[in-house]
């Protein structure tokens, strides 16, 4: 391997940001910067590595198979890096880590927080995203939300919600042909959008379990882009580049806000769930408490949503 100069940090802040959310300038706006701006870090990056990350369309950016694999790799390193300056830096009192995944934090945790603030204005809330399973016992992490079985020895653990999985797609999604989606067959029309959370998780549905539950036959399940997470696969979607596999919880802002639809009726069973996890001695356990509380009041609201409900028009 040819050796490099030492990577421009910079740029790959830039870049895992245009990545999140597959928009210069979506991302220029999350950096305090211009659009013109991330994109020359990004090309900066792309000249540094000697290969595309984005494929540039009109108004548009999508991952390249070497962008996508680079994202995933940003979001571990990047949340491993602010896990570690949390070990260093001293526990403030009523601050409380809270660790989840980052398609938890972006699609669930976030567009909520704002209402544990507003309950809670004494409770600063510092969000790690990464994941990486975290220790909370020894990482200064106050409560995890994982996404699993629920077996997690050694610590507290609380049900927060179910994770059914079913169709979605931006509203106007047509089939490749240009005919709107009315049945689950028209599927073996559009573009699968995929995401690696469900491989080698038995029990945990795939486009391949969906069809075979539909008892769609010789429709092939491979067909389409591969992402390296929930939250990249969904915005695939949201911005219309195919039809992707939303669990119940991380797809229902973006139901209700209009930003997907949902199609067909019912859903497959998922024996992954959501979890709020604490260590056993709580250090700051009337704040922990109340953001548990808080968690389970909004897991309950969320799978009762209306907009979890009923199936769109695509």
């Amino acid at each position: 391997m040819k050796p490099r100069h030492a990577p421009p940090l910079t740029a790959l802040r830039a870049f895992q940001a245009a990545a999140r959310s597959l928009s210069f300038q979506k991302a220029a706006t999350q950096l305090f910067v211009t659009p013109a701006a991330v994109s020359h870090q990004v090309k900066r990056l792309e000249a540094y590595l000697g290969t595309e990350l984005f494929e540039r369309g009109h108004r548009t950016v999508t991952l390249t198979p070497q962008g996508a694999a680079l994202a995933a790799s940003l979001t571990e390193i990047f949340g491993m890096l602010d896990l570690a300056l949390d070990r260093a830096a001293p526990a403030e009192p009523g601050h409380l880590r809270v660790s989840t995944m980052e398609s938890s934090a972006a699609k669930w945790l976030a567009p909520r927080l704002h209402r544990f603030h507003d309950a809670h204005p004494d409770i600063h809330v510092r969000l790690l995203t990464t994941d990486q399973l975290v220790d909370v016992g020894q990482d200064q992490v106050d409560v995890a939300i994982r996404y699993g079985l629920g077996t997690y020895p050694g610590v507290q653990v609380e049900k927060l919600m179910d994770a059914p999985v079913f169709p979605v797609c931006a509203p106007g999604t047509s089939r490749k042909d240009g005919k709107p989606i009315a049945s689950p067959a028209d599927l073996a029309h559009v573009a699968f959008i995929h995401d690696q959370s469900a491989e080698g998780r038995p029990g945990v549905p795939d486009w391949a379990a969906w069809l075979q539950a539909a008892a769609l036959q010789g429709v092939s399940a491979n067909a389409g882009p591969l992402f390296p997470s929930i939250y990249l696969a969904l915005e695939a979607a949201v911005n219309g580049h195919g039809v992707a596999l939303g669990l119940a919880p991380l797809v229902e802002e973006d139901l209700r806000r209009g930003r997907l639809v949902r199609l067909f009726d019912g859903s497959l069973p998922n024996t992954y769930a959501f979890w709020a996890v604490r260590p056993l001695a709580a250090r700051r356990k009337s704040a922990t408490d109340a953001f548990c509380h808080w968690l389970q009041t909004e897991a309950t609201a969320t799978l009762s949503s209306p907009a979890l409900q009923r199936p769109g028009a695509p």
